[in-house]
């Protein structure tokens, strides 16, 4: 999704933006009051390319940098921005009912800020031209990420579908903002940040309270905010889709209510209305397992086969838990289980996501693909192919064993953990019973179990699911990302379908981990679902 420069103005977050002050444009809330100023913006403007290569010329309202709870532990990164679109090629816009697009730019559970930001997109430039997921269009020349994409572009899961972080890139944003979306982007704490002491301040569950913090801020100035405050829609990459789908399943939930009240959250609701989560790195606790059942016998980049003893008693751990879910398959499928969890998988995404890659080739580029892949048979408009030679085609897997909960405690789910000045801890028995560290012992420290209910949406989905979630799923992933199991994402989807839940999920044929190859579809979907028509003065 390209974005395109206006002539003469500087080139910040991947968008070229202009900006003019305007009346009031001083200040932002202030730390102590929870009360959004309507005047407290900069009038500024971008170019924004739809999906169908159409230019835009976009006027905006730009609040940055609001503190978001009254006792904040961080400002830098509990705070948030808001861009309000007033003007779309030169016609006025009322976005006082549009949808809000809460767009997160967490990734790798790392801290994300929006405080240096000058624009709308703190999540970081968009894909240039050929690059993975993009189908078209280019990002200004000289852009730069801004402050929550600055980190090291070589952080575990960045990629060129990513921010430096692993997170979102600012697609999504441009294209609601275009479409006459009231786009919010919230910073979060995340597990890297220490205090003079050395003690740990944004590990879990710090990222969902601060977002859930978020979505109360908004929800409380209703009437003041711009959009529409019961038509929330989160969207979040890696990690950040994670907490995007935990926000969605979680709304309301009271074993939040302590955490929320420290750092003085606004009383309000923090249920959301939609959830958009791409790849998204959660159910923690069972994710060595699941990445074993589905990667572990793909050797990784060196040639190398993990230790085949450990992958295989990590799939017998799946087998267990998913057994114990109870799920049924959506398409009528039927029990899910560790033994045909495969075919479930190539039946209900696999296929159907080669059958649209292969559709949408030329006839020659379709024969040239199916020649260098001769595993697909290709009859009667459909791909066809076994589980064994898709994971063949996906070729090394990016993680050892265990992947989240490494034996010497060397992962950033292992940091997510830590606390106090203990930089990283473990988090299932497993790892714990194989420690390397030095730190091996018979118990799970006892906060961990309730810090892993804090921290999956699956506590909300199964067993006695949360009336309060959301209704809404959209669902991607890339059929070659190996930094999760493909499991993860469709074990969310299912417990949500059935639950009755408007499920939408997908994957991306041969796109790895951040891909976003339908950005137009998703806005399209904000509309459907919140049934937003959009209002010109």
């Amino acid at each position: 999704m390209g974005l395109g420069a206006t002539a003469g103005a500087a080139a910040v977050g991947g968008i070229a933006l202009s900006a003019q002050a305007a009346d009031g444009s001083s200040t932002s809330s202030s730390p102590d009051s929870l009360v959004f100023d309507p005047d407290g913006y900069t009038e500024l403007t971008a170019t924004v390319t739809d999906p169908d290569g159409t230019e835009h010329e976009v006027k905006y309202h730009f609040w940055k940098a609001i503190t978001y709870v009254a006792k904040p532990v961080d400002e830098k990164y509990q705070s948030l921005n808001v861009s309000v679109p007033v003007e779309i090629d030169g016609k006025a816009v009322d976005a006082s009912n549009a949808p809000i697009l809460l767009a997160n730019s967490v990734g790798g559970y790392m801290p994300s800020s929006v405080a240096d930001a000058t624009g709308i997109g703190a999540s970081g430039g968009p894909v240039g031209p050929g690059g993975p997921g993009a189908p078209g269009g280019t990002a200004p020349a000289g852009a730069t990420p801004s402050a929550s994409a600055s980190a090291s572009a070589s952080a575990p899961g960045a990629s060129g579908d990513t921010n430096a972080n692993g997170g979102a890139l600012n697609t999504n944003q441009y294209l609601a903002l275009g479409a006459g979306y009231v786009v919010i982007e919230p910073g979060a704490r995340g597990r890297t940040l220490k205090n003079s002491d050395g003690e740990y301040y944004g590990v879990a569950p710090a990222v969902i309270v601060d977002l859930k913090a978020a979505v109360r801020y908004i929800r409380s100035n209703k009437g003041r905010i711009p959009g529409n405050v019961d038509r929330i829609v989160s969207a979040g990459t890696s990690a950040g889709g994670a907490v995007s789908a935990l926000l969605g399943a979680s709304g309301d939930s009271p074993i939040y209510d302590e955490y929320l009240k420290e750092i003085g959250a606004a009383d309000a609701s923090d249920a959301i209305f939609a959830t958009g989560a791409w790849c998204p790195i959660t159910d923690l606790e069972h994710a060595d397992g699941a990445y074993e059942w589905n990667w572990g016998t793909n050797e990784l980049s060196t040639g190398k086969q993990v230790d085949q003893t450990v992958s295989k008693e990590l799939r017998a751990q799946f087998a267990e838990y998913q057994a114990g879910l109870k799920l049924k398959g959506l398409g009528g499928f039927g029990p899910l289980t560790a033994r045909n969890y495969d075919e479930y998988l190539v039946k209900q995404y696999l296929e159907p996501s080669a059958t649209t890659y292969l559709t949408g080739l030329s006839d020659s580029d379709r024969a040239t693909y199916l020649a260098a892949n001769a595993f697909i048979t290709w009859q009667n408009g459909k791909a066809r192919f076994s589980w064994d030679d898709f994971l063949t085609h996906v070729g090394a897997r990016k993680k050892d064993a265990p992947s989240f909960d490494a034996f010497d405690l060397s992962t950033g789910e292992n940091n997510e953990f830590g606390k106090g000045t203990t930089e990283a801890r473990h988090f299932t028995a497993y790892g714990l019973e194989h420690d390397t560290t030095g730190n091996a012992g018979n118990r799970l420290d006892s906060d961990i179990p309730e810090l892993l209910r804090l921290m999956n949406p699956m506590s909300h989905l199964v067993g006695k699911p949360n009336p309060n979630r959301t209704r809404h799923w959209w669902i991607r992933l890339g059929t070659k990302d190996s930094d999760t199991s493909l499991t993860v994402s469709a074990n969310i989807a299912a417990a949500a379908g059935s639950l009755g839940d408007d499920v939408n999920h997908l994957y991306y044929w041969d796109q790895g981990h951040g891909a976003n190859t339908d950005p137009g579809d998703f806005i399209k979907w904000i509309a459907k679902v919140t049934g937003h028509r959009a209002r010109k003065k």
